[in-house]
């Protein structure tokens, strides 16, 4: 597979990045599983074997994405190991608590991901090669505690951009953030209103930071639109339904890459410091009896990271092997498309820049399910912590 789709799509736009939507630890067993077939193509160069394996700093994966739940999937995979660093914690502090073996356990996970991808960050100038860690989702409204976590976070290592809420209070996080110099990423964004509001808080946290003196050089911006998390949400098709419309599979899909295509536009002509993100893609629609990846067919060309999970990348690789990839992401959605979304308030309220007010983004629906498994998650991971602290000093 020397023409991979991966390479192509990249190709179609000079700023694409493509990145891993999981942690940097799993990728071994995906190599060593499904993802080996690919590995020989030079999909994703890489450096050593095993769990020494590196991110190549020619490597087509340009970064990782992680959350809670993408987390504790690495705790599960290795409870000893972890249980064992939780414990060696533990004997060279005496006095460590449930929470703050929590803290240095996720922040671990993460920092073990940074070194993985550390040839990128070196490679390119400190401009790629990031990973996101996510602060704690159970304090989405309290920006003091985000920050704090915030600083804590980034502070493992120099390419772990911070990955802060799309509520108000964590797009403020960002212009305090921004302002020191440190790099964010929005998630939980779902709607224009707060992906072209993640924009505004980078752009006021560069003035302050220019005012400050502050060292940019490790800085990035990027707003995630989580594009399958809002077409899951019930309130799409549920209203599509009472209103006797009927949604197929391809307008579902249609719903996410709108938002997406025009908050690209919105940011290109207003040179945004902020660069959008694409993830939590989803499968679909059959076309012709191939299963497509529209989360990556029409956004192609896009000055933007996709983040892509595993399973996604066999699909895409699957069932573009042949298929021509040109930039999509300035084409307008079918006219009939948006006649049907447009008569949906959930969508009118995503699609409309002043559809919803910064009051309202911690309530919308996909932001709330999508907060609620990222809180349970991190309740796994501190119950963990607690109980290998706890057989640590029986």
């Amino acid at each position: 597979m020397p023409d991979n789709p991966i390479r192509r799509l990249q190709a179609a736009g000079p700023r694409t990045e493509v990145w891993w939507d999981s942690s940097p630890l799993i990728y071994s067993d995906w190599l060593a599983g499904p993802g080996g077939p690919y590995a020989a193509s030079e999909l994703f160069a890489f450096d050593g074997a095993g769990q020494d394996v590196r991110f190549a700093g020619d490597s087509l994966l340009r970064g990782a994405t992680t959350n809670q739940p993408l987390t504790w999937q690495v705790i599960e995979r290795q409870p000893d190991l972890w249980r064992a660093f939780v414990q060696q914690e533990a004997a060279r502090d005496p006095d460590l608590t449930p929470r703050e073996a929590m803290w240095r356990l996720f922040i671990e996970v993460a920092a073990r991901g940074a070194d993985m991808l550390a040839p990128l960050f070196q490679a390119s100038g400190a401009r790629q090669g990031y990973i996101c860690c996510q602060v704690d989702p159970r304090d989405l409204t309290d920006v003091d505690a985000m920050v704090a976590q915030a600083r804590r976070i980034h502070a493992a290592r120099p390419n772990i951009m911070v990955k802060m809420p799309g509520t108000a209070e964590g797009i403020e996080g960002v212009r305090i953030l921004t302002a020191e110099g440190i790099p964010t990423n929005v998630t939980l964004g779902f709607t224009v209103s707060q992906l072209v509001a993640v924009g505004q808080a980078a752009q006021a946290g560069l003035a302050e930071a220019e005012t400050r003196g502050t060292d940019l050089s490790h800085w990035r911006s990027c707003a995630v639109m989580m594009l399958g998390r809002y077409e899951d949400a019930p309130p799409l098709k549920a209203q599509a339904a009472a209103l006797g419309i009927a949604l197929s599979e391809a307008d579902v899909r249609w719903a996410g890459i709108a938002i997406f295509r025009k908050t690209h536009r919105l940011f290109r002509e207003r040179a945004c410091p902020t660069q959008l993100m694409a993830a939590s893609m989803r499968l679909g629609p059959v076309v012709d009896g191939v299963q497509r990846v529209w989360h990556l067919e029409k956004l192609a060309g896009a000055d933007a990271v996709l983040t892509v999970f595993p399973n996604i990348f066999e699909a895409f690789l699957s069932a573009y092997g042949g298929a021509p990839l040109e930039p999509q992401i300035d084409e307008p959605v079918p006219d009939d498309v948006m006649e049907r979304l447009l008569r949906l308030p959930y969508f009118v309220a995503a699609y409309n820049e002043q559809g919803l007010e910064p009051a309202d983004w911690a309530n919308h629906p996909a932001l709330q399910a999508t907060a609620a498994s990222f809180s349970d998650a991190m309740d796994k991971v501190e119950a963990f912590a607690a109980n290998a602290l706890a057989e640590g000093r029986r």
